[in-house]
């Protein structure tokens, strides 16, 4: 049967006890639409442009914890990026998944120093590649500037995923948007997978005020097949995008497109 997931494109605001407000309703959303998963972009817990040092939990935080109770409550599985302290001053840019089977959390490897802006003052990197499993379904986590980055999303395919979450909180600017679709469907298509791409919404289409050196949002989720193709994409502005991933899809575009059984570069012997 196929994996029925649920983008929620959002704008969060500084205040996380007011994000898990939004959280809760679009989970609930999510439920009623029958999914499964519902996704929520990098910084869930709080935009870009707070600051993030104050506001970092660890995973057994409130916030954290909050956010799985919303997950057992609507009985599904919801990934949400949020800020966790690091050993060094700095907090870790961390995509906590939770819910009915499933409890994990991945930390940004590839940060944002880019474009003028420098991630890594504030942020720490993570190393591991992670992935979980639902309902028979291997899900790889990625985040933002990791859509740069196609080794991450094969890694994720030779652990068995067949689709990848990609929550992202994307830098807007000339080209931004160009890039963004592009990059996206060419990690599906050179990861023959799934790739759920969830951006924050504009702020300006929600009607928010941003902080415009910060990375806050362009929007433009997507539901992206293993073939590169767009199968759903929202605007710019807040919304719930719902869709299936078609578990077959991704055996039947591997035998046609063999492009991981022909690597002959980064392939262990």
């Amino acid at each position: 049967m196929p994996l029925r997931i649920a983008l929620s494109q959002l704008t969060t605001g500084p205040d996380p006890a007011s994000n898990l407000a939004l959280l809760r309703q679009e989970t609930q959303r999510a439920a009623e639409a029958g999914a499964r998963l519902v996704v929520f972009p990098e910084a869930a817990m709080a935009c870009f442009g707070t600051r993030l040092g104050p506001i970092a939990e660890p995973l057994d935080g409130p916030w954290a914890t909050e956010v799985r109770q919303l997950a057992k409550d609507a009985g599904l599985v919801i990934v949400a990026g949020m800020f966790t302290p690091a050993p060094d001053g700095r907090v870790t840019n961390t995509l906590l998944a939770t819910g009915p089977g499933v409890e994990t959390s991945y930390d940004k490897i590839h940060l944002y120093d880019a474009f003028g802006f420098a991630e890594s003052k504030t942020v720490a990197p993570g190393s591991e590649v992670v992935t979980f499993d639902l309902d028979g379904v291997r899900i790889g986590l990625a985040t933002c500037y990791d859509v740069r980055f196609p080794e991450l999303f094969r890694a994720h395919a030779d652990a068995g995923a067949v689709l990848s979450v990609l929550p992202a909180s994307w830098g807007a600017g000339p080209g931004k948007r160009e890039q963004w679709e592009l990059l996206t469907r060419a990690r599906a298509l050179d990861a023959t997978i799934w790739l759920a791409a969830v951006g924050q919404a504009d702020p300006a289409a929600s009607g928010v005020t941003a902080e415009p050196s910060a990375p806050t949002g362009i929007g433009h989720s997507a539901l992206i097949g293993p073939d590169g193709t767009v199968r759903e994409r929202l605007d710019a502005g807040p919304g719930l995008l719902v869709g299936d991933v078609d578990t077959d899809e991704v055996t039947a575009v591997r035998r046609t497109v063999s492009v991981l059984a022909n690597r002959r570069l980064g392939v262990n012997p």
